[in-house]
């Protein structure tokens, strides 16, 4: 099972909207029965006694303030039961076998039932995901540095991030400063091998081809981690003395569909196949993720894609016997070519006061050759903080508990 993104750009309605929709209580979304309390799902559900006491959300079990555990879960006993209960206005009240007293709310009970899909619209942060193509040069998503000194303005950036997959931020005061200042305003800055903020030209100081003036085809950076990147930034501050150095992004979740309408097979090949990569080229350091990772990565509940993960020029190998390998290498050319294609390109000139901030899970980058001094500077923002500030800044701090996996 595969599923994709709204396709069509300019389009707002998707598959992904949360509804919140607050359980009537002259009707509960609960009964009491038998000892036993059953949330009303078409046929009832029996919810266990040992999930209930686990899960209490009293002072003495849950702090109140980290959110955290507080009870040993294996000191319940296993045979748990409910000696009494009583409904109230706002859930129910339940005394247990173990002497502890607990109140569940209706709300907290109807959500114990909740599926993978309705979790993960908030866990993985999943809104109206729009994908485009070269007509998205029409009009970007674009949002004015000087809306982008409040929570709102930093939501607005996210918001279109996490729709289209990047954002411009416009006006930037053209500095390595400002844009270290405008990046720490989403999380901080993640350090690597190359150190955290960086400001870079094609001087070859870190041994990689982002550090040359040669074409580079799209792709995404540091598969070599475990955990790439999540957000990646470039402002250029500079380039004097010559011309090229477009830039080029790609929505891989759009190609990713054209692959899967095209040819399925190909499509699970790349999605079942690991891939190592590795980082060598500075002395004394080969970083290698622990395991390797198929070019598309999917949640294994939902079936939703998650990340691409290409780049051809770090890749180290294809765990497949060699006699094997050559249907992986037929699937990639089908992806490669479908990358390539025209209407799949996005170029754009980036100019001095303009950020380009872009989810690398999500939409490969590349350039054109250039001739001259190029200055660039930008970094990597980890994907889990800068979602977690979009969850809390779109959903809301109860929206986002509420969806916790607690089953």
């Amino acid at each position: 099972m595969t599923q994709f993104y709204q396709t069509t750009l300019g389009h707002s309605k998707g598959p992904f909207t949360i509804q919140e929709t607050a359980p009537s209580l002259t009707t509960y979304p609960f009964k009491v029965e038998e000892n036993m309390i059953k949330v009303r799902s078409g046929s009832d559900v029996v919810i266990p006694n040992i999930w209930l006491r686990d899960n209490c959300q009293c002072s003495s079990c849950m702090h109140k303030a980290t959110k955290q555990r507080l009870l040993d879960t294996f000191q319940i006993p296993r045979d748990i039961t409910i000696r009494s209960s009583e409904i109230d206005p706002e859930g129910v009240r339940v005394k247990w076998s173990d002497g502890h007293e607990s109140h569940y709310t209706a709300d907290f009970l109807s959500s114990s039932h909740m599926s993978y899909l309705q979790r993960a619209k908030v866990r993985q942060d999943l809104v109206n995901i729009k994908l485009w193509d070269e007509s998205i040069a029409q009009r970007p998503p674009i949002v004015s540095y000087d809306n982008f000194h409040d929570k709102d303005g930093v939501k607005d950036v996210l918001d279109k991030i996490r729709t289209f997959g990047f954002c411009y931020i416009d006006q930037l005061p053209v500095s390595p400063e400002a844009t270290e200042k405008a990046l720490e305003r989403i999380a901080f800055i993640r350090p690597t091998h190359y150190g955290g903020f960086y400001d870079f030209t094609a001087d070859l100081a870190s041994k990689d081809t982002a550090y040359t003036n040669i074409y580079l085809e799209a792709h995404t950076d540091t598969t070599y981690f475990s955990d790439p990147a999540g957000l990646q930034a470039f402002h250029l501050l500079e380039h004097s003395g010559g011309e090229g150095g477009t830039s080029l992004l790609v929505d891989g979740f759009k190609v990713a569909k054209d692959l899967n309408h095209l040819d399925r097979e190909a499509y699970h090949i790349l999605s079942t196949v690991n891939v190592h990569s590795h980082a060598s080229g500075n002395e004394g350091i080969s970083i290698q993720p622990y395991r390797g990772f198929p070019v598309f990565q999917h949640d294994p509940e939902t079936g939703i894609l998650l990340q691409i993960r290409w780049n051809s020029s770090d890749r180290a190998g294809v765990a497949l016997p060699v006699d094997q390998v050559e249907e992986w290498y037929d699937a990639a050319r089908k992806w490669n070519d479908l990358l390539k294609k025209n209407e799949n390109e996005y170029w754009c000139q980036l100019t001095p006061g303009r950020l380009v901030v872009f989810d690398n899970w999500r939409v490969l980058h590349g350039r054109s050759a250039f001739t001259g001094k190029r200055r660039i500077c930008g970094g990597y923002i980890n994907r889990d903080d800068w979602i977690s500030k979009h969850k809390m800044l779109h959903f809301g701090q109860d929206a986002v508990m509420k969806h916790l996996p607690t089953g």
